[in-house]
């Protein structure tokens, strides 16, 4: 087989021929690691934030933020390294072993299956708004079908779709943001500028300073999705160019997305006017005078469920690919079309998806709330694994194979130990808090349930030899770093 150039990821080729296919192209990456962090929980989510810790509530965005940006650093140096489309599960099986490897994939294709019926209902009942008399299982079960297809049709076509959708998203915060920017300082009819709610209602703290830090722990879920840039990048020509760009796209995301917006809005309107669980966005525009801003947030809600709906089916099929080539899956869901798409993977997650819709149908205070809630801890015990992975596999590689280093991490082992001991310290901290408590238990509950099953099933799976710190990455698309000779390059 033909070589991969230097710094793109080999063919995806399994044992039985089946492979996928770099589709992706450079502008589908960029948009999609610029609007992967939009979703519900910045445009209604940060309502409970601001709630809670007042009009410095874009403190606790900026802490998560440094954390998720130094996370996605050491992620990057990786994938730099050797890009995979199983990413970090493939690394956390590379530095930590296969139990490592079958826990995380697992734990993070938990998240997202879960994640793409939650979308679908969080579509349906946005849709319901304006057409009451449509059941919102009706709807859900209509968009699943609709982004099932585009999945189904290539990873071109996904591309493609995430693209359209990130636009509007990036666009419609662009749009905020100009509104508001110009309403505070004075350059909106019939208003001077004003920025005395900081301090009228309570000072810059009205509920002390520790809410600042219990706030981290609700935010860090909001910035979910900008690891997936990393995935997706295998399926591209150019992935250490993609990653580069991803990760170092992180801190202007959060910057202008999450801070800017928290703080234009608190500047607005009075804190303690922004109601936990309705749009602070809405509030906002209210205030200032925009028309139809409910109607329009509808809009931009429903786009935004689609886009997570789009990117957490495709994100869950690969890690079904990749696990199903390093033998933690059934080899059945590595099957891929002539468009190299998974497709037994796709239509796998969307069964997942369906029952998700049907739960809450017939149990939404039950089952469905149970699933969510215990697929809420997940990302932090992801970002732990991406953590003690980096840490282990640096250290290897910079032995025996410096020259992949070409994106590092700054100031190993001190910071990446630092940001690990961080990310344990919030896990700890959930315990201390009754409303987090039982995300945190029950998250636990499905990491010891998955270990059971990997333990108890380890000697009658085949699992391939997955390439530790010089050898090959069964999991479909490892880097040609390994297999050409190399010219050491200054790293970043």
């Amino acid at each position: 087989m033909k070589e991969a150039p230097t710094g793109s990821p080999s063919s995806t080729a399994t044992d039985g021929g089946n492979q996928l296919k770099k589709g992706l192209k450079q502008r589908h990456l960029t948009m999609l690691a610029l609007g992967g962090v939009i979703g519900a929980g910045l445009f209604v989510g940060s309502s409970a934030i601001i709630a809670d810790a007042g009009p410095l509530a874009f403190v606790s965005y900026g802490i998560t933020g440094i954390i998720v940006f130094l996370v996605m650093r050491m992620l990057g140096e990786m994938a730099a390294a050797k890009p995979t489309t199983g990413s970090f599960t493939d690394y956390a099986h590379m530095g930590l072993g296969r139990w490592a490897g079958f826990t995380t994939g697992w734990l993070y294709w938990y998240f997202w299956v879960i994640l793409v019926g939650f979308e679908a209902v969080v579509c349906g009942q946005t849709i319901q708004r304006w057409f009451p008399d449509i059941p919102v299982w009706a709807t859900a079960g209509t968009v699943l079908v609709i982004m099932t297809l585009v999945n189904l049709m290539s990873v071109g076509t996904f591309g493609e779709a995430e693209y359209w959708f990130a636009s509007i998203k990036v666009a419609a915060i662009i749009v905020f943001i100009a509104i508001c920017a110009a309403f505070v300082v004075g350059l909106w009819p019939g208003q001077s500028a004003d920025f005395s709610n900081l301090t009228a209602h309570g000072g810059l703290l009205p509920n002390g300073v520790l809410t600042l830090f219990t706030g981290v722990v609700a935010v860090v879920f909001s910035m979910t999705g900008v690891e997936v840039a990393t995935i997706a990048a295998a399926e591209s020509e150019e992935p250490v160019k993609a990653i580069r760009r991803a990760v170092n796209s992180v801190v202007f995301r959060i910057l202008a997305f999450f801070i800017l917006s928290m703080i234009l809005i608190v500047i607005v309107v009075p804190w303690n006017t922004i109601v936990p669980g309705e749009s602070p966005f809405v509030t906002a525009l209210d205030h200032i005078g925009v028309p139809a801003t409910a109607d329009l947030l509808n809009l931009v809600i429903v786009i935004a469920a689609l886009s997570v709906l789009n990117t957490g089916m495709y994100t869950a099929s690969r890690m079904l690919f990749v696990m199903g080539n390093r033998g933690d899956a059934p080899k059945v869901l590595t099957t891929t079309n002539k468009r190299g798409v998974p497709v037994i993977g796709i239509l796998s997650c969307t069964v997942i998806g369906y029952g998700c819709v049907a739960l809450s149908a017939l149990f939404p205070e039950d089952v469905f709330d149970f699933l969510i809630n215990s697929s809420g801890a997940v990302f932090l015990f992801v970002y732990l694994m991406i953590c003690l992975s980096e840490l282990k596999l640096r250290r290897k590689w910079e032995k025996e194979r410096p020259e992949v280093l070409v994106f590092r991490m700054w100031l190993y082992p001190y910071l990446p130990a630092a940001v690990t001991i961080v990310i344990a310290a919030v896990l700890i901290s959930m315990l201390f808090r009754s409303d987090l408590r039982i995300e945190l238990l029950q998250g636990l509950a499905v990491w010891a349930t998955l270990s059971i099953i990997h333990f108890a099933t380890r000697r009658r799976r085949q699992t391939p030899s997955v390439g530790d710190d010089v050898g090959e990455v069964n999991a479909g698309a490892a880097s040609a770093l390994d297999r050409q000779p190399q010219q050491r390059r200054s790293p970043r």
